[in-house]
């Protein structure tokens, strides 16, 4: 007869866990749609960005660009960059928030010692060590500790996408620098050649061989010249700055840009391998999706019974000393706790947690869109930006042949002055076109690179 209250009380208990269970098992599997997610697109992509050339092979950004003063800028900005070390304060107290976590599911000890007095009596004193510890029978604690471990490798990948942004952007900000400094050199020979046009057309015009609207025009031209020289020599300044912003630095930078463009690599013929599933923002995302799950799995789980165990010695006597376990009383205490009715608590916080994980789904879904649309708009621009450069290097080509016959003729006095001015505008308008477009391209292959997936080693 003794038994029976226990009997009812573990059927109960039992019949309470498969309707858990049960609950538990009609659950959406999010993070398993989420993969399969990821191999459709791989699968459809796979032959539409294998059809770029093939170039030489990269691993990772910094194999794009070899070069010794980039990679010490680069080593620089990965320490002394503050929006990266902000990061890293946020991983570092992820770990920290793990360890709690882990904690839960270990025994508690807790020591008091207090004292009492009481009127027409002795003071008395009275100490008491108490252990606990919550029966983990759930898998519940277990689920919690799994949960902020994913949320902690989260994290961790959302750091590297940090390293990795930041790197690309000390990339693409070093070679602006040679940009700018070409600029600056392009109009540096236009304006000395507009100098000589201007001085030119003044002799002309005083010899009466040219009017006074010519003149005004060549003084217009030197003038726009040198306010475009003064901009562009700015513009190399502010990039100077932004690259300083970038190392977490105040110093002004002592660097001179490289003269010529460096050669940019990269590998396009193992797509599918190393293009999404290396992107450190979807391995976020998708931890994510695990994490909120097993978030779930703890929500469906608070509405089981739990059982904790709790071991007490205490004493108590009329002096401090003496009341420290001389004589110690123990205790041994095991505790069933059901949750019966909190107002609705448990349900919403159920429901919550589902919600959150088909949220979590949906955010995987538009960071795979948004990486897929990266991936394609760099392709895109990669074919476009090859086929422009290729068109501006012809029309360069034969600009500067059209600049020499203009010049043989004006020399030969078969062609106006005005003639010889508009092809050598036509050619310092291409040169400086081209130069942009290199850039351009250079800039898209790193930017390719970042949307393929190539990050940074890990520290």
């Amino acid at each position: 007869m003794h038994y029976k209250p226990l009997w009812n009380i573990g059927l109960l208990c039992f019949s309470l866990v498969l309707t858990a269970c049960a609950s538990t098992e009609n659950r959406e599997k999010f993070a398993n749609l989420a993969q399969q997610e990821l191999n459709r697109v791989s699968s459809e992509k796979a032959t539409q960005w294998k059809q770029l050339d093939q170039v030489a092979p990269a691993s990772y950004l910094t194999d794009l660009l070899q070069d010794p003063q980039l990679d010490k800028l680069i080593k620089q900005a990965l320490i002394a960059n503050p929006n990266l070390q902000s990061t890293l304060l946020t991983l570092q107290t992820s770990v920290w928030e793990l360890k709690s976590t882990h904690g839960d599911s270990l025994p508690s000890v807790n020591a008091s010692i207090g004292a009492r007095e009481s009127k027409d009596a002795d003071t008395s004193y009275n100490a008491d060590l108490t252990v606990s510890w919550e029966l983990d029978l759930w898998q519940k604690l277990a689920n919690s500790e799994q949960a902020a471990a994913k949320t902690l490798a989260g994290d961790e990948a959302l750091y590297q996408a940090s390293r990795d942004a930041l790197v690309a952007n000390v990339m693409k900000t070093w070679l602006s620098l040679t940009a700018r400094q070409h600029a600056v050199k392009i109009e540096q020979q236009r304006l000395a050649l507009l100098e000589a046009n201007e001085k030119l057309i003044i002799k002309r015009f005083k010899n009466g061989l040219d009017n006074l609207e010519k003149m005004d025009e060549a003084r217009t031209s030197t003038s726009q010249s040198r306010a475009n020289l003064a901009e562009y020599k700015e513009n190399l300044e502010t990039k100077k700055r932004e690259l300083q912003l970038l190392l977490g630095t105040t110093k002004t930078l002592n660097m001179t840009p490289n003269v010529d463009y460096p050669n940019v690599s990269l590998t396009l013929d193992k797509l599918p391998e190393q293009s999404l599933q290396r992107r450190p923002d979807l391995k976020s995302a998708y931890l994510a999706i695990e994490a909120a799950d097993l978030n779930t799995s703890v929500a469906y789980k608070n509405m089981l019974p739990s059982i904790s165990l709790s071991a007490a010695l205490s004493d108590a006597a009329e002096s401090p000393r003496m009341a420290l376990f001389t004589a110690p009383v123990w205790s041994l205490v095991a505790q069933l706790t059901q949750p019966l009715y909190k107002g609705g608590q448990l349900k919403a916080a159920k429901e919550i947690a589902k919600l959150k994980t088909a949220q979590a789904y949906q955010s995987y879904r538009n960071t795979l869109l948004t990486a897929v649309n990266e991936v394609e708009n760099a392709i895109g621009q990669e074919k476009v930006l090859q086929q422009r450069v290729s068109h501006i290097r012809d029309a360069l080509a034969s600009s500067r042949s059209n600049l020499t016959q203009y010049e043989k003729k004006y020399r030969s006095g078969l062609v106006a002055l005005s003639d010889l001015i508009s092809a050598q505008t036509t050619t310092f308008d291409l040169e400086a076109q081209l130069d942009r477009l290199i850039f351009d391209h250079l800039s898209n292959r790193i930017t390719l690179g970042l949307a393929l997936g190539l990050g940074v080693k890990q520290p």
